[in-house]
């Protein structure tokens, strides 16, 4: 991923933005997918 630094503010640490959003979108992932196995369990076993 490129980011134009060229425009943005000299405190920016662009690298650990990016690090930070890469882990929450990691983990929203394994959120959902946590979710819908859980729903999948329910539709079998309560159902």
């Amino acid at each position: 991923m490129s980011i134009d630094t060229s425009d943005g503010h000299k405190a920016m640490d662009y690298r650990e933005h990016i690090r930070t959003y890469d882990g929450f979108l990691k983990g929203s992932i394994v959120l959902v997918v946590l979710v819908a196995l859980i729903l999948f369990g329910m539709l079998i076993f309560l159902v």
